[in-house]
């Protein structure tokens, strides 16, 4: 049954010896666990375990062993049906003679092209200021900058080298509390307020620094708090940032670089490059929005729910490349996964956008993929990534993953050859 345009309802019935089977399976498993006075476990008559519990408790068990089977006969049977979103199953109804799974699935919208080429969409010119590559130049000196012992009080930009410990009503509150710890004046990375009242302050001086934790804070228990934190100075350290001179290029070891105005030119190009790139991520996401909104469809939730799914994943595996789990960051930001989600709802609903334009262009296009071209681009993909190619197709999802992704580019060759 059809419940809207994208949206199918299909009922799924397991009976007869299918049926039988798995209700028998489930009574073998069951039975091993029972307990029924004067038997040992799995050693009950069938009839006596039945009498004791009744074959309904098996139904549920015998449902889920067949539940696989109704999925693979639901989709054999609406094998025409482009499906878009993972299907939604649920136990519909359930007896002694069959079993009925009701299975929502959404299928590919209708997907109605609007002018896609000659938008009037331009690129951004790229220049490179003479402010941008010295500041470039600034902060690579920084990276081969030296911190030294110095006298006198903390500055800004100084490195203060400080016991501290932290007191809410005079009592030690946790976390507060830390041990020759290096702080960079100015970095922000205490609470507001606090950086700065060590601006003056002298080697083996205390002090103690009265400040007020944020609203926003992520404990409970201080935000919005007035604490007092025990401050003791150890050691001043400065920032030595290298001559142009010959050392500092050797440790720069950049191949032909070897003087300051080398060094800018390769700064500037580098810029320039970054720039160029950005400039075309930001046309062809330009290009996208103008032929999105020329284009008629009505998209289903359930595409958008399946591709915030793929972003919060994604986002997982991001963040356990930091050393931080999703869990961390949900307690970390006072969040949650509905949270994130509503955060990621725009960009959902504006990849899978993009998505069905870009497959609608390729029909409209009469663009193909060769077999030839795709073992070829899953070959360079491999070498790319040094992975051996069965390994990087499982990665990536079969060749045919490979094969739509050629696609998906081809058809964003096309956008942006006529615009």
């Amino acid at each position: 049954m059809e419940k809207n345009k994208n949206v199918h309802e299909i009922t799924i019935k397991i009976e007869g010896a299918e049926w039988e089977k798995a209700k028998e399976d489930a009574y073998k498993e069951a039975s091993k666990k029972a307990k029924i006075d004067g038997f040992r476990p799995g050693k009950a008559p069938k009839d006596v375990f039945l009498k004791k519990y009744g074959e309904e408790n098996l139904w549920l068990d015998a449902a889920d062993r067949v539940l696989q089977d109704a999925y693979t006969k639901m989709l054999e049977e609406n094998g025409d049906l482009i499906i878009v979103a993972q299907p939604q199953a649920s136990l519909k109804s359930i007896s002694a003679d069959y079993v009925e799974f009701l299975f929502i699935l959404t299928t590919k919208p209708e997907v109605k092209l609007g002018k896609y080429k000659k938008l009037g969409v331009k690129k951004e010119e790229v220049k490179v200021s003479k402010e941008e590559v010295e500041h470039a130049l600034e902060e690579t000196r920084k990276r081969y900058a030296e911190s030294v012992v110095k006298d006198g009080s903390v500055e800004n930009d100084d490195t203060a080298i400080i016991d501290f410990e932290g007191f809410k009503d005079g009592v030690a509150f946790e976390g507060g509390k830390g041990e020759n710890y290096s702080l960079v004046i100015g970095s922000g990375t205490f609470i507001p307020g606090f950086e700065e009242q060590l601006i003056g302050m002298k080697k083996g001086e205390e002090k103690e620094i009265d400040i007020t934790f944020p609203e926003d804070y992520h404990a409970e228990d201080l935000k919005g708090q007035p604490v007092v934190f025990k401050v003791k100075v150890n050691e001043i350290k400065e920032t030595k940032l290298p001559e142009f001179d010959k050392d500092f290029f050797e440790d720069l070891g950049m191949e032909g670089i070897d003087s300051k105005e080398a060094l800018e030119r390769q700064l500037k190009e580098n810029i320039e490059a970054h720039k160029m790139h950005h400039a075309e991520d930001h046309f062809m996401d330009e290009i996208l929005e103008k032929a999105v909104a020329n284009m008629e469809v009505d998209i289903p939730d359930a595409m958008v729910a399946d591709e915030l799914d793929r972003m919060v994943r994604q986002y997982e595996e991001n963040l356990k490349m930091q050393g931080i789990t999703l869990e961390q960051f949900y307690q970390f930001t006072n969040s949650d996964e509905t949270a994130l989600k509503e955060q990621m709802k725009e960009e959902a609903f504006k990849r899978v956008s993009s998505r069905l334009l870009l497959e609608e262009i390729v029909k409209a296009e009469k663009i193909e993929v060769t077999e030839e071209d795709t073992e070829k681009e899953a070959n360079s993909l491999a070498e790319k990534y040094s992975m051996k190619k069965e390994e990087l197709l499982k990665l990536f999802g079969g060749l045919d993953m490979v094969k739509y992704d050629l696609e998906m580019r081809k058809a964003l060759e096309v956008l942006k050859d006529n615009n």
